[in-house]
């Protein structure tokens, strides 16, 4: 069942368009994120769905309910029924943690007995229990996102919009907030729609990423169809941490790209459209590059110029022999020990490159 459809939506700020047809679906107990750099639209998109931005043109549906209709009007934000999580908690300072999760339920004038029952299942279904009578200055940073969180479900809502939910946790928190989350959405079967520009979160938290660029969607996916299945250069470049090489296609054949530059080559996988003689960019995720000979011969000698020591691994930066030169080719990998500066091969499996046509200046 679909719990939320946007069909080409437009919107504008001012003469300045920021969503440039955009549709999705949202199925029953799915996670979909919108992730995608500053400026992308996907906050506005999340805004628009909820109301609080006025789209120009398309379609909104909530179930079965059409609640943005460009050329018949729309439904005001208070009546989408919506649960909403704001980056900033937007808690209320004077009320107790109980009366936060409950202004809801007041709101829509629910009896007093069936409010005190529905926001003490949610209390501890978040494990807030204890901390009803509390404000939210007593309270922790992930103590405040699960109330938010709770306020956004105690009236049961078809869809759960977050945003940016976990960016005002440190980074420890932050990770484990994320399993909190996922948890939580998976065990209570929730429809959530959630921003993020945590290309990580919205990995680990959603079924579905929709990546944004430039008002549009650019790509969408499984996490491990976006992760590991690329369609485009921006988003090879924005999911993960990469490598990129620029050269010319040489040659082209079985799905495959030799691409060369000053002093190497290496095959990849071609992405659609390219063509022997055009400039483009090989791109492979760091942690696919291995100190070794590769067999197929998809390697490169490379000066190691430093190690960083990460705790779980060291993280080595390579550049090419000899060049000193500001532009000279430089690589990244992981590895488990110190090394000594020197000459390294580099293996980059031709089935972990991808190759694009190089992006427009």
């Amino acid at each position: 069942m679909i719990e939320l459809s946007v069909e080409d939506l437009h919107l504008d700020y001012g003469d300045v368009p920021v969503l440039k047809g955009v549709s999705m679906d949202l199925r029953q107990g799915e996670v979909v994120s919108l992730l995608g750099p500053s400026g992308s639209g996907k906050t506005t998109l999340l805004r628009a769905v909820a109301g609080l931005e006025a789209a120009k043109r398309g379609r909104i549906t909530i179930g079965e309910r059409v609640v943005f209709d460009g050329a018949k009007g729309e439904v005001p934000a208070e009546d989408r029924n919506l649960g909403l999580v704001f980056q900033s908690y937007a808690l209320w300072p004077h009320k107790t943690v109980y009366d936060n999760v409950a202004y809801p339920l007041q709101l829509r004038r629910t009896p007093a007995a069936e409010t005190r029952q529905r926001v003490q299942e949610v209390l501890d279904q978040l494990g807030l229990g204890h901390l009803a009578a509390r404000h939210p200055h007593q309270l922790s940073g992930g103590q405040q996102q699960r109330v938010a969180i709770g306020r956004a479900l105690v009236y049961n809502p078809p869809v759960i919009l977050l945003d940016e939910p976990l960016s005002n946790l440190d980074a420890k928190l932050r990770e484990e907030a994320r399993a909190f989350l996922r948890e939580l959405i998976v065990r209570l079967g929730l429809s959530a729609l959630m921003v993020t520009h945590d290309q990580s979160e919205a990995l680990a938290i959603s079924d579905r990423i929709l990546l944004l660029n430039n008002g549009r969607i650019e790509q969408q996916g499984t996490p491990q169809q976006m992760y590991g299945a690329p369609r485009t250069l921006f988003c090879a470049e924005f999911m993960g941490s990469n490598n990129r090489m620029n050269g010319r296609v040489a040659e082209v054949r079985d799905g495959q790209a030799r691409i060369e530059g000053q002093g190497w080559k290496l095959w990849g996988k071609a992405a659609e459209g390219l063509s022997v003689g055009q400039d483009a960019t090989a791109v492979i995720r760091v942690e696919q590059v291995r100190l070794a000979d590769d067999p197929e011969g998809n390697h490169l000698d490379m000066q190691l110029m430093t190690g960083m020591y990460l705790g779980d691994r060291w993280e080595y930066l390579f550049r090419t022999p000899g060049d000193e030169s500001v532009n000279a080719m430089a690589l990244r990998a992981y590895g488990h020990e110190s090394r000594s500066s020197g000459t390294c091969r580099l293996a980059l499996p031709a089935s972990q490159v991808w190759v694009f046509p190089q992006a427009s200046k």
